[in-house]
């Protein structure tokens, strides 16, 4: 075979590489599902999502929730399986789009929606007082890409909260939280190596507040 020929033949497509994510407790608890190895893609710890449901314990059964940037969406299936009434899980990359809903199928899940979008750009084209609200919002975004302030304004913008809604936020450990709006209670706090997961309830607000 000539040279030529051998450079112009197509490569054989390369299988994407799996990973396997345990769902620590409720309806679905030690099941194992696959998730795809893609760069970037980190799943929240295991110690960390267990610690993360003990606080969330009264909050969770019969919320209505948004996984957003959710990845393998480790955080919104382990809602689902402790009681969640519907989640809706947003992320942009099609592997891993394709890859939670095949997910779900396996779990047999009919109580959720798999968006494939950038979260930004979803929550920007959200029309106020026009959407559904959520009871439990998980934001857990690429590090350093200062996204958690913008989102929180988007939130709140769209009305997208109900009063009381608890939203958790993972970010990198030199984060400080110096925009997040005033009404939004800090309930939680714990440092676990290079992340810090913060827990809020946002609090009914007679008129609009301002961040700070």
């Amino acid at each position: 075979m000539s040279r030529r020929n051998s450079a112009a033949r197509p490569r054989p497509k390369q299988p994407i590489e799996e990973s396997v994510l345990r769902i620590i407790g409720g309806e679905w608890r030690s099941r194992k599902i696959p998730f795809p190895a893609v760069e970037g893609l980190r799943p929240t710890p295991d110690r960390v999502r267990e610690t993360l449901f003990n606080w969330l314990q009264a909050y969770t059964p019969g919320s209505s929730c948004l996984d957003l940037f959710c990845g393998s969406g480790a955080l919104g299936l382990e809602a689902l399986s402790r009681g969640a009434q519907h989640v809706t899980f947003v992320d942009q990359a099609p592997e891993v789009v394709n890859q939670l809903k095949s997910n779900l199928q396996l779990l047999k899940a009919q109580n959720a929606e798999v968006i494939a979008a950038s979260a930004m750009t979803w929550l920007e084209q959200r029309v106020t007082d026009e959407e559904a609200r959520y009871d439990l919002v998980f934001l857990d975004p690429p590090f350093r890409k200062a996204l958690i302030e913008k989102v929180a304004v988007l939130l709140e913008s769209r009305n997208m909260l109900r009063d009381g809604a608890i939203i958790y936020v993972e970010t990198e450990a030199e984060w400080v939280p110096q925009e997040i709006p005033l009404h939004w209670e800090l309930l939680r706090e714990k440092a676990a190596g290079q992340v810090v997961s913060r827990l809020y309830r946002r609090q009914p607000q007679t008129s609009e507040a301002p961040a700070h």
